[in-house]
């Protein structure tokens, strides 16, 4: 389980492109449509991604993992279930609550062929 993404829901991708990329200097990584655009932020390998398509969705750290489906089989009980796993671009992603009431995005890359 790798930390790869801070999830950030955006209702203005422009906007939010405006800030992070051209005030503040991020660096843009990849994009996914006219929605989800990835951003390198200093300081770490964790990146910033914007994503336009549920812009009510919680922030919240999303881990990349071998596979979803296993995880969630053997997923800590503390963890509650808010998305099923589902199809996504190159793998699934899952949803979760912790204890205390924060959101964690996993995900996969299980379909993608150009993934490593």
């Amino acid at each position: 389980m790798k930390l790869e993404f801070l999830f950030a829901p955006t209702s203005d991708l422009k906007g939010s492109l405006a800030l992070y990329r051209d005030s503040l200097g991020f660096t843009e990584m990849w994009r996914e449509g006219d929605t989800t655009v990835a951003l390198a932020m200093p300081g770490t390998d964790v990146q910033l991604m914007l994503d336009a398509n549920d812009p009510d969705a919680p922030v919240g750290p999303l881990f990349v993992v071998d596979s979803v489906k296993d995880f969630h089989t053997a997923r800590p009980e503390a963890l509650v279930v808010v998305a099923e796993p589902s199809e996504i671009p190159g793998g699934f992603l899952a949803t979760y609550q912790d204890p205390g009431g924060g959101t964690i995005y996993v995900m996969d890359q299980s379909t993608d062929q150009t993934a490593p």
